[in-house]
C-alpha cells in the first residue's frame, strides 16, 4: 500500500493483550485538510488505537509518525502536534472554563498573552464566549464537549483525535461539535480522526475507515467504501461486513 504525504502516518501497528489482538498490523495515514472518520462497533480497537496515537501505550510492533516525528523515538515532539477529545470527559467539573484552558496553555508553555488571545477566539468561535466564568459543572453536555475541543485546538496541532465525542450527546450539540471541527479543518488544515459507532456521522466525513476486530476493512469515500464492501447504503455494507456470526446452537434456539 503507498501511503500519500501525511501529518499522521501509521504502519503496522499490533497491540495484543495476553491472548487477544486489539489492533492487528493496522496502516493508515492522515494528510491535512482532511476530515477522517475512524468507523467500527464496540470493541473494534479504536480506543486502543488512540491510546497508541496518544502515548498512553506502547505498540507490540509497528511505528508512528506524527508531522515528521517518531512517536517511539521523539515522543515528545511527535506529541505537541496533536490535539485529543477523549470519550471520557476530562475537565475539573469545579473550575472555571477559563481556569481549565488556561491551565492547558500552562501545560503546553504558551505565553499568557498568546494563551489569553486563543482562549477568547476559540471560545467566541465554538460560542462560548458567555460561559468563560462558569463553572464546568453549569454547562450542558454538548458545551463540555465543545470546551474539550478549544482545550484541544490551544496549541495549534497538526492531528486532532477525536474519541467518540458524541456520545451521550442529542442532535444539535453533535451537528454543531462537528461544524466547529470542520471550520478548523477549513482554517487552519488541520487533519482530523473521528472516531465514531455512528454510521449517520461517518457519511459526513471526506474519508471513511472500517474497523473491525482490530483490523481494518476499508479505506475511502464513503461511497467508495460501502462498494468495496458489498454494495448498498453505507450503513447497509458496514452493518453486514461487522455482523457477528449466529452460532449454531443459539439459531436452533431461536427457530424452536
Amino acid at each position: 500500500m503507498t501511503l500519500p504525504e501525511s501529518t499522521l502516518r501509521v504502519t503496522g501497528l499490533t497491540k495484543r493483550y495476553g491472548e487477544r489482538v486489539a489492533l492487528d498490523a493496522v496502516t493508515l495515514a492522515l494528510a491535512p485538510r482532511g476530515f477522517v472518520a475512524l468507523l467500527g462497533p464496540n470493541g473494534a480497537g479504536k480506543s486502543t488505537l488512540f491510546q497508541l496515537l496518544t502515548g498512553l501505550f506502547v505498540p507490540d510492533a509497528g511505528t508512528i509518525d506524527v508531522a515528521g516525528h517518531s512517536m517511539q523515538r521523539a515522543a515528545t515532539k511527535a506529541l505537541r502536534h496533536i490535539g485529543v477529545v477523549f470519550q471520557q470527559m476530562s475537565l475539573d467539573l469545579d473550575l472555571s472554563v477559563r481556569a481549565n484552558l488556561q491551565f492547558h496553555a500552562d501545560l503546553h508553555g504558551l505565553p499568557r498573552a498568546l494563551a489569553h488571545a486563543r482562549i477568547a477566539q476559540g471560545c467566541d468561535t465554538a460560542g462560548l464566549s458567555q460561559d468563560l466564568e462558569r463553572a464546568v459543572r453549569e454547562l450542558s453536555g454538548g458545551n463540555r464537549r465543545k470546551v474539550e475541543l478549544v482545550r484541544a485546538l490551544l496549541h495549534q496541532p497538526a492531528v486532532l483525535l477525536m474519541d467518540e465525542p458524541t456520545v451521550g450527546l442529542d442532535p444539535k450539540s453533535r451537528r454543531d461539535l462537528m461544524v466547529t471541527v470542520r471550520a478548523d479543518v477549513a482554517a487552519r488544515g488541520t487533519a482530523v480522526l473521528w472516531a465514531t459507532h455512528l454510521v449517520e456521522e461517518a457519511t459526513l466525513a471526506d474519508r471513511v475507515l472500517v474497523l473491525h476486530k482490530g483490523r481494518l476493512l476499508g479505506d475511502g469515500a464513503p461511497g467508495e467504501v460501502a462498494t468495496a464492501l458489498g454494495g448498498g447504503t453505507l450503513e447497509e455494507a458496514f452493518l453486514r461486513a461487522t455482523a457477528t456470526p449466529q452460532r449454531a446452537d443459539t439459531a436452533k434456539e431461536t427457530v424452536a
